[in-house]
């Protein structure tokens, strides 16, 4: 029987009994504050579940209405948070199961050729999005002593890609038993499934995930480089690419470093690709630069503006995500989300990509989220 137990980080309050009561009968205000301390987590965990902060507020939103709808059975046997868990983590796999699998490009199409320009961006809903960790109030919760995965390594972008290679019971089973730390007979009770299963699911989903991970994540790099060794690393990159320095971007990548651009498929690996794609897109000397720092996905990433003369200020063109090699001294992977529109773009115009219009709902999903401004004067 479900309990929550060191699952639980919001034990019952003094009058929870009330708040429920009120709930069963119809009361929303009473609903809303039975839910609201475990509306953040749930977000967290829809966001692993499906790799979309727009799929993932969808699916809360779902799931709380079907809690909402379904208060009146609720039983008390489990926790309310773990029975939560159960309906939000049935509805991500309705979600699943009526699209595919999002990737990022680096996993989704091989490297272009040298000098090869972008191709027509995908749809959307074929990416990995990223997120904010204070947004989805990641600090707010605890890994409890079962957790492989602390809070912070759990929403790393290389992380949460791994999750959508696995298949949609596998998935939830690792995110339920590894980062959450529901022991195997909870996890079954909420998949509706035998202890056997969930073990032999979790067994499967661990070497999938384990191949395609790095050894070291990258919160242990980051605590190894330390909040100076960050800030070094952050300001030197928005430095070389505000003066459009080619050259000092690529010192600062590793030789087989990748950079990423969704919604396009295309990406880019090792130093001479980069350097010939830096040249002809965005550092052409074309385009005017700002770079704001931030954070996303546990990772360090640069908010780059490009100056509009028709708006007579700095308007966001991609967050730049910094994925760090082992020891922390070079940029291994920059992952770029673009927050312009692009759908009906040749490649030849979309090496001049920065001149197209804001896209406004991409600017909310990526900068705002993060925290970024919307402009800069």
């Amino acid at each position: 029987m479900l309990q929550g137990g060191l699952n639980d980080p919001h034990p019952a309050a003094p009058g929870a009994a009330g708040l429920l009561q009120a709930a069963r009968s119809g009361d929303e205000l009473a609903y809303q504050r039975l839910v609201e301390p475990h509306s953040r987590e749930l977000q967290a965990h829809a966001y692993r579940m499906l790799g979309s902060v727009h799929d993932a507020e969808d699916a809360v939103q779902d799931a709380l209405l079907r809690a909402w709808r379904g208060l009146p059975r609720f039983d008390g046997r489990s926790s309310l948070r773990a029975w939560l868990y159960k309906i939000a983590t049935n509805t991500c796999l309705d979600t699943i199961a009526r699209r595919g699998k999002r990737a990022l490009p680096i996993d989704h199409v091989a490297a272009a050729e040298l000098g090869e320009a972008p191709g027509r961006p995908l749809v959307e809903s074929v990416w990995v999005q990223p997120c904010s960790d204070v947004a989805l109030g990641l600090d707010d919760g605890r890994a409890t002593p079962e957790a492989r995965y602390e809070q912070r390594e759990s929403v790393e972008l290389a992380f949460i890609a791994a999750l959508q290679h696995l298949p949609a019971t596998q998935r939830a089973v690792l995110i339920l038993r590894e980062v959450l730390g529901f022991s195997a007979q909870e996890t079954a009770e909420l998949l509706e499934t035998t202890v056997a299963s969930v073990n032999s699911a979790l067994q499967r989903a661990r070497r999938t995930i384990d191949e395609r991970l790095p050894d070291q994540s990258q919160q242990e790099t980051l605590r190894a480089l330390g909040d100076e060794g960050l800030r070094e690393v952050v300001e030197n990159y928005m430095d070389a690419m505000g003066r459009g320095d080619v050259e000092a971007v690529v010192a600062m990548l590793a030789e087989d470093a990748a950079w990423s651009m969704p919604p396009m498929a295309t990406w880019y690996r090792g130093r001479d690709a980069l350097r010939r794609f830096l040249e002809m897109g965005p550092l052409s000397g074309a385009w005017r630069w700002r770079h704001v720092p931030g954070r996303a996905n546990g990772q360090p990433a640069i908010g780059a503006y490009t100056w509009r003369d028709d708006e007579g200020c700095y308007r966001p063109f991609a967050l730049d995500v910094l994925t760090l090699g082992a020891d922390g001294s070079k940029i291994a992977q920059v992952t770029s989300f673009i927050a312009r529109s692009g759908d009906e773009l040749s490649p030849g115009e979309l090496l001049r990509f920065p001149d197209e219009d804001v896209d406004a709902a991409k600017v909310g999903s990526i900068f705002t989220l993060c925290g970024l401004p919307e402009r800069l004067d």
